[in-house]
């Protein structure tokens, strides 16, 4: 090519991409708008099949495989790694990589998932054959419900959609958003199909602030013998020895039976020598708060957190049933235990 072809080459293409601010913004409403539509009307293709997937999912005695290649992959991948955070175990195989012995990963307990736009993916109809002789359940999210793979599976998920936001209609942004949200509503149904509850979502995902918000109390507070506690009759040497020696800024006060009466901070002690009292004749009954902050047993950390931050105190009483004192946790051990600010 000549250097007057490549300049008037150039310059059509700068014609082509200079788009003003306006153009940019009516570029994005419209992928935008095509994209719900493309969602939305997916609503109208959910019958029997849907549900016969979760049926058969939830059957599953081995794992749920995800397979799929290029954009239609990247979707797969996505639902994979929900079910597997959401109670359904869950791995990704690559369908290239599959018919050179990652097959090897597929058992006749499992279930497989395809993700195929046109439903003639070369990769996945290779590794179709092996499939079937597996013995596995095969579930389908396709746009094309007369395709092989549509024909060959057990249960198809029609992903159709009219166009894609590409301007080209070239591009899969419409067709891979339909095939997230089929995804995410087939994993949905299933978490609620088997109860998954917060404390399971709690246990997939120990890392993180994920997984710090729905960290239990009792999981990081002090129990047992390191629970500082005194009676009400105890004095101020009793008071001053718990404190320093379980090292939580305070001590429970508790009754005959155990049950918690109140608190006395290292904070309610420098104040107390402030005072014009004979402090050396004070018992606890009459140093403690009767009115201390508590939590029971089996509440988030964080609210714990936000109980401690919202009245500026530094520690909180754990507490059962009958309000006996079962532990105690200082602002700080929140605070290193990840939960609370940052």
């Amino acid at each position: 090519m000549n250097r007057e072809a490549m300049v008037t080459d150039q310059a059509w293409f700068a014609n082509r991409v200079a788009l003003n601010d306006d153009d940019v913004l009516a570029c994005a409403h419209r992928v935008l708008a095509i994209e719900s539509r493309a969602i939305a009307s997916l609503a109208a293709h959910l019958d029997a099949q849907f549900v016969r997937a979760v049926h058969i999912i939830l059957a599953c005695r081995g794992r749920v495989i995800v397979t799929g290649i290029g954009k239609s992959g990247v979707m797969g991948q996505k639902l994979s790694a929900t079910l597997s955070s959401t109670g359904t175990p869950s791995f990704f195989l690559h369908p290239a990589e599959a018919m050179h012995g990652d097959l090897g990963m597929v058992t006749k307990d499992d279930v497989v998932i395809c993700f195929s736009k046109s439903g003639a993916t070369n990769e996945i109809s290779a590794i179709l054959p092996t499939l079937k002789k597996i013995g596995v359940s095969i579930i389908t999210l396709t746009g094309n419900l007369r395709s092989t793979l549509a024909e060959q599976s057990d249960v198809v998920l029609n992903v159709h959609v009219d166009v894609e936001a590409c301007v080209n209609d070239l591009a899969p942004t419409a067709s891979a958003a339909a095939m997230l949200a089929m995804g995410d509503a087939l994993a949905i149904a299933l978490l609620e199909k088997r109860g998954f509850q917060k404390k399971d979502f709690a246990f997939l995902h120990p890392g993180g602030a994920l997984g710090r918000q729905f960290v239990t109390i009792d999981e990081i507070m002090f129990t047992g013998s390191r629970v500082p506690r005194v009676d009400l009759q105890a004095g101020l040497q009793q008071i001053i020895s718990e404190i320093s020696t379980k090292r939580l800024g305070g001590t429970c006060v508790v009754d005959e039976k155990g049950v918690l009466a109140g608190i006395i901070t290292d904070g309610d002690m420098r104040r107390l020598w402030n005072q014009p009292v004979a402090i050396n004749s004070l018992t606890a009954k009459e140093i403690m708060n009767t009115h201390p902050k508590i939590i029971r047993s089996g509440a988030l950390a964080i609210n714990a957190f936000k109980i401690l931050d919202s009245n500026n105190i530094m520690q909180i009483v754990i507490v059962d049933e009958q309000k006996r004192p079962i532990g105690m946790i200082h602002l700080h051990d929140l605070l290193d235990a990840g939960i609370g600010r940052g």
